[in-house]
């Protein structure tokens, strides 16, 4: 990856701020803010147009910077999501108590915890993005609903102007999206 052309500190605060960014991730360019900021999460749905209760995918590089997003983890958990992390696996979890419901959306199976959506992502710019700004990042494909996602940087620039900014790089030609595996359940929702 290339010398990340913004500060960290300055695209840090923008987030903080309730800021929108589009990045690469594997598959498609992402759309992202800070997961624990309201302002952030509630733009971002209203920007793709995407109903609350789906929830939202939240991403880092490590597993550590996604711990205050998920409950206690059992020893055998852990070896399972670390046989899948880093790479393109998104394990639903249940929620901390603290996770807004933003980003859990409807994910709740009767008599057990939210779950909240988590990945430590594979891709090199996704993950270097984390690593530089030093925080987790939602992560949904950056398209309005019911559009197809974007794949480039100047798609992006095209169609959100500047509602988000943008952050250069390139997906992974033929992938697909992430799978996505409920960890208590293991209920496959996406393959």
């Amino acid at each position: 990856m290339q010398r990340p052309t913004y500060s960290p500190r300055a695209l840090r605060a923008y987030l903080r701020q309730g800021g929108l960014i589009a990045y690469a991730t594997q598959a498609v360019f992402g759309l992202g803010c800070d997961p624990w900021s309201p302002r952030g999460v509630r733009r971002l749905l209203a920007l793709k147009r995407r109903p609350s209760h789906k929830g939202l995918i939240v991403i880092a590089e490590r597993q550590e910077r996604l711990a205050p997003f998920h409950r206690r983890l059992t020893p055998a958990q852990q070896v399972r999501i670390q046989s899948r992390w880093p790479g393109a696996h998104t394990w639903l979890m249940p929620a901390a108590p603290r996770v807004p419901r933003s980003l859990t959306g409807r994910r709740r199976q009767p008599g057990q915890w939210p779950r909240i959506a988590l990945r430590v992502d594979a891709h090199q710019d996704a993950a270097a993005l984390c690593r530089h700004l030093k925080m987790a990042l939602v992560s949904t494909s950056a398209n309005r609903a019911g559009q197809r996602p974007l794949q480039t940087t100047r798609a992006c620039l095209r169609q959100f102007g500047k509602q988000v900014r943008v952050i250069p790089g390139r997906v992974k030609a033929h992938c697909r999206p992430s799978t996505i595996t409920d960890l208590m359940s293991d209920r496959v929702f996406r393959s």
